[in-house]
């Protein structure tokens, strides 16, 4: 389904990137397996690839400027991309209300770097580079956290982050449609990844999430996968600018 195709993966040596680099891969695509400091998790994402159609690049999302630094190395390495999978982001279980300033302002800084502020360098470097190659389809991984909150107000900083990010890829799938750009935009629920484990302790236990949730279950990363894939075929065009809720049906909009 992805034959021929060149993608961007961001934060592609674990979890949710992780599944999505191997799920593209494996339908196709050419891969460009983005990781900040997890080379072997990268590696791991593209076991079993053929080396022509498996790229690893590193990138520091945390610096300032390195998103752009990046994405212009994604290109001279690989002529040019059909899409871009923006994953990558951090989660800090601190920087709430009650937590003392610097807390606070060290954990929203470092949040909003990647989550919002690279995020949307890429994002903006992606329309730029699609705009001259006559389209292209961007996926944004995003969270229910964007629509209604967190259930740990520790988390506080990440909600505003998915929110804020959410609302960028909105305003590109309507202002670039026309240029052929399609951006969707994936909401997972609780997803059966290492960030979701900590977030589960944080709240007593995996049994105590898992009791919350309508399946019972943490939602496999492999759904996520499947469904950015679609997306990044083109096969559904009119589906741009939509959010897609992955939740098991615990939070119904």
């Amino acid at each position: 389904m992805l034959d021929g195709k060149t993608i961007l993966v961001t934060g592609a040596s674990k979890g949710i990137g992780q599944e999505i680099a191997r799920e593209i891969a494996a339908q196709g695509a050419r891969v460009v397996a983005h990781y900040g400091r997890d080379r072997a998790g990268a590696e791991a994402a593209m076991d079993g690839v053929p080396k022509e159609r498996a790229i690893l690049l590193q990138g520091d999302l945390a610096a300032k400027e390195g998103a752009e630094a990046m994405f212009a190395e994604a290109i001279a390495l690989t002529g040019g991309l059909d899409g871009i999978v923006n994953n990558a982001a951090v989660m800090h279980f601190a920087g709430g209300i009650d937590d003392p300033d610097d807390e606070w302002d060290r954990v929203w800084e470092e949040t909003f770097q990647v989550n919002v502020f690279a995020a949307s360098a890429l994002l903006r470097a992606a329309v730029r580079h699609f705009r001259e190659r006559g389209g292209g389809e961007i996926v944004g991984i995003s969270s229910w956290a964007a629509q209604k909150g967190v259930t740990n107000p520790q988390t506080i900083g990440y909600a505003a982050s998915k929110a804020a990010f959410k609302a960028a890829l909105q305003t590109v799938a309507t202002g670039y449609a026309r240029d052929g750009i399609r951006t969707y935009i994936i909401a997972p629920g609780v997803v059966d990844t290492k960030m979701s484990r900590d977030f589960a302790q944080s709240q007593g236990g995996r049994h105590v999430v898992e009791d919350r949730l309508t399946m019972g279950e943490f939602v496999p990363p492999s759904d996520i996968a499947a469904l950015t894939a679609f997306c990044l075929s083109g096969r559904c065009r009119h589906l741009s600018g939509a959010t897609l809720d992955v939740n098991g049906a615990s939070y119904i909009r």
